[in-house]
């Protein structure tokens, strides 16, 4: 997780928080678009394109309502020659899930050949257990309207070839990375070394020392009352659940994303003088003002407007949604 974003499709990256925040990998990978699905998603960059979705790394979290709208954000700066990366906090769940939606829908390959492909450029790559049943659901029940959808509204080929040669190349490196076990699938048993650290391994516990038995002091009717179990206060609805690599996903906070399937509520924000967009979706009203921000840099001199103007004009190109059908028109980027 800390070797820095990876390459799963030509101009598709994976990586973690701290890979979103690298100058240095953004400029060397030619990052141009931030795809940020997180607890706290915002942006950070006011150069870079941002499509920001508040989601938290539980397994009954809805992923599902965002696969389209992270497809046309993605493909769309794919086909302008534009680089993408998509990130959570730690590079394993998340972002790995909107990945694998996404190569599902631009190639044939079904959601288990997806993940393998994002596995062979990340090998800690490892949705959990509800991600995977969303990303099969999708397969079964969306994914043929969603392929028709996107054919529909990007006509081009400019990217199939290409892609889906890439992606048999992926699948050839996995399965040798397989044989050679320096990737797994995320089935090692309890106690079994995993070589990419991706499973839990089960540490071998000793057994307890019994105490020696005292046959004077102690009365025979007296017994030793059971040790309380700990348990986690689940009075959030929510308890945290801790991942593959050991990492909490859940920071303490009260209040969890929005999972309704519908009523998908998106902020925009054009930064007048950078020229970068970004989106923010999901969460609380608060939540979406404060991903849609800039970071605390200097503040930026406005762009002037004539009083009473609802909207800052940009001189930079921006992007355009309509809503609720979210509609994405790639010629105004």
């Amino acid at each position: 997780m800390g070797n820095g974003m990876n390459k799963v499709l030509p101009g598709l990256y994976v990586g973690n928080y701290r890979d979103s925040k690298d100058p240095v990998q953004l400029d060397k990978y030619k990052i141009t678009h931030i795809l940020s699905i997180h607890d706290a998603a915002r942006r950070i960059h006011s150069d870079k394109h941002y499509l920001c979705i508040m989601a938290s790394d539980s397994p009954d979290q809805n992923l599902t309502q965002y696969f389209s709208l992270c497809n046309d954000f993605i493909h769309a700066a794919r086909l302008r020659d534009g680089n993408v990366l998509i990130h959570c906090l730690a590079g394993m769940s998340r972002s790995v899930t909107v990945a694998v939606a996404y190569i599902m829908s631009v190639t044939p390959l079904t959601w288990r050949e997806a993940l393998k492909v994002v596995r062979a450029g990340r090998a800690v790559a490892n949705p959990n257990l509800g991600f995977q049943r969303q990303l099969q659901d999708f397969e079964t029940y969306k994914l043929v309207e969603e392929r028709r959808r996107l054919k529909e509204r990007y006509p081009s080929l400019a990217l199939a070839d290409r892609d889906l040669a890439e992606c048999r190349v992926m699948l050839d490196s996995y399965q040798t990375m397989l044989n050679q076990r320096t990737i797994c699938e995320g089935k090692c048993a309890m106690g079994r070394l995993c070589p990419t650290g991706v499973c839990r391994t089960g540490s071998k516990r000793q057994p307890r020392p019994r105490r020696p038995s005292t046959s004077s002091g102690e009365s025979p009717g007296l017994k030793r009352s059971p040790s309380t179990l700990s348990t986690v206060s689940t009075a959030s609805g929510y308890r945290p659940r801790s991942s593959p690599a050991g990492l909490y996903s859940y920071t303490g906070t009260p209040s969890r994303p929005t999972r309704s399937a519908s009523g998908l509520s998106i902020t925009r924000i054009t930064d007048p003088v950078g020229g970068g967009t970004a989106m923010a979706v999901g969460g609380t009203e608060y939540s979406r003002r404060r991903a849609a921000s800039a970071p605390a840099t200097p503040a930026l001199s406005p762009a002037s407007s004539p009083p009473g103007s609802p909207h800052r004009t940009s001189h930079r190109p921006g992007l355009a949604w309509t809503i609720p059908n979210v509609h994405w028109d790639p010629e105004s980027m």
